[in-house]
């Protein structure tokens, strides 16, 4: 008997040991990527979004696009979504999800969509159809007539777009080895709000102006990349995280830098190459060098040296399966800054009056008080979602505010991944967010300006960035796939293996 259980014992833990490889094998094969991508470029005669008055599209330059990965780890799917568009706002991203969940079951909380911030994008905000109807005539007026609209036909082809780019990635899923990295690129973006001699800060105070001391805030080089090739060595596409306000409109239709991004890492690894870009915590950064007399960089410039950093990342960073997967998300309720009831009451007066005669900058605020007067007296809290998505050893950490800079480094810094990436403008939209700092005494500038679009309370910055890192917290991190390792020394080679020669 026990000369059996000395034979059978190890035969058992062998067979045990060669299961649990066979699992893990298997658990590492299932690991899947799919990939897909939908026009959604506007009609000329379209508004173009980005300001607060109207403006409209004449000519295109390219192409608008919604682009999707899901990721599989066997046990969850997420779905990761980047759209060319200024805003998304909370109606259009529930409405997108609720067509995904039926169309191929990822549940909503596992969906991130995510505005690029592209100022030459399609009529996706700034007002919704029929969202000031509850006001009186002077209000309806200033939201419909003197205000940038969302059109009502064009909301419905992105939302369509965005569930048929997930429905589609979801179906091409297929074995994929994956991986995350990042780089640098800090040659192209810069901190738009200044400190000044008044002790003020400003917003692009203007090249060569002699008051200005310095940067009010940072920037953040970061380059993050995932990347998912198939089973040939093939990249089949790639997710891009980087925070740089899309405001290098080249005057028509077009995704903005994105576009040139896109080019550059197609360029590289070939036209069927699917790459979603989400955008950055860059609500006080752009492209504008304040401190420099020489011009800005343009869309080619700006995406090129991020596409160009991401091909870095894609060609150096180890792949394998990148699990697990998982997505958590909350909604917080923060209040508004509320104007003064004699503020709104002048307000009122004020843009009764023709623009010219007030000056259009007066005019222009003066019609945000009286809107976000008629929001606040429906919604005097804004629901803004946090979520969390977890690709393995990476973390997209997202929220629906214009974020400053500073914030999403604050997030990046209580997160204990490896990898943490920040997303804004991501399922809503909630306007400016800045940090506490600048709404004191010092602060200042145009992305503190009460409007309509951006009123949350001083303390709002900070309540997403600790929701963001108690999020990311409930989280454990994956691991990175290992680099390859080259063959154990043997012996050395024998062409460099002598003494010098002299004769």
């Amino acid at each position: 008997m026990r000369e059996q259980l000395i034979w059978i014992v190890p035969a058992v833990v062998f067979l045990l040991v060669a299961q649990f490889a066979r699992g893990q094998g298997a658990g590492a094969a299932a690991f899947k990527a799919g990939f897909a991508e939908r026009d959604i470029t506007p009609e000329l005669g379209m508004e173009c979004p980005g300001g607060y008055g109207k403006s409209y599209h004449r000519r295109l330059h390219d192409p608008c696009k919604a682009r999707a990965v899901v990721f599989d780890d066997g046990q969850t799917r997420v779905a990761l979504v980047g759209v060319d568009a200024l805003i998304v706002r909370e109606d259009l991203v529930a409405a997108a999800r609720k067509d995904i969940q039926a169309g191929c079951g990822i549940a909503p909380q596992a969906v991130l969509i995510g505005a690029s911030h592209s100022h030459s994008s399609g009529p996706t905000g700034m007002v919704l159809p029929g969202e000031f109807d509850h006001a009186d005539d002077l209000v309806r007026d200033l939201a419909y007539k003197k205000s940038s609209c969302a059109d009502a036909k064009y909301l419905q082809t992105v939302r369509k777009a965005i569930a048929d780019a997930v429905i589609e990635a979801d179906k091409k899923r297929s074995d994929a080895k994956c991986g995350v990295g990042v780089g640098s690129e800090g040659r192209v973006c810069f901190n738009r709000r200044f400190r000044m001699k008044n002790g003020q800060s400003w917003t692009h105070p203007g090249k060569g102006n002699p008051d200005i001391v310095g940067p009010a805030g940072p920037i953040d080089p970061q380059v993050g990349v995932i990347g998912a090739w198939d089973a040939e060595g093939n990249l089949k596409g790639c997710v891009v995280n980087f925070a740089c306000h899309a405001t290098t409109s080249p005057g028509g239709i077009s995704a903005n830098w994105i576009c040139w991004m896109e080019k550059a890492i197609r360029g590289s690894f070939g036209d069927e190459v699917i790459v979603v870009f989400l955008q950055g915590a860059c609500g006080d950064v752009t492209q504008v060098n304040n401190l420099s007399p020489t011009p800005d960089p343009d869309g080619p410039v700006l995406g090129g040296h991020i596409g160009a950093e991401a091909v870095k990342v894609l060609l150096s960073m180890p792949r394998g399966p990148l699990g697990p997967l998982a997505a958590v998300s909350k909604t917080l309720e923060i209040k508004r800054r509320l104007p003064a009831r004699a503020r709104v009451e002048a307000c009122r007066k004020l843009v009764t009056e023709p623009p010219a005669k007030v000056g259009h900058t007066n005019w222009t605020f003066a019609k945000e008080i009286v809107l976000l007067d008629a929001v606040a007296a429906r919604k005097p809290t804004a629901e803004v979602e946090v979520q969390a998505i977890q690709v393995g050893p990476a973390v997209f950490l997202s929220n629906p505010a214009e974020f400053f800079c500073q914030l999403g480094l604050d997030i990046k810094a209580g997160s204990e991944f490896p990898f943490t990436f920040p997303v804004e403008l991501a399922n809503g939209c909630v306007g400016y967010v800045p940090t506490e700092e600048a709404l004191g005494p010092g602060g200042g500038g145009y992305e503190t300006r009460l409007t309509c679009y951006s009123n949350l309370e001083k303390t709002a910055g900070t309540q997403i960035v600790k929701a963001c890192i108690e999020l990311a917290r409930s989280l454990k991190p994956g691991k990175l796939p290992a680099p390859r390792k080259t063959a154990a020394w043997t012996k050395a080679w024998e062409y460099g293996s002598v003494r010098p020669e002299l004769e």
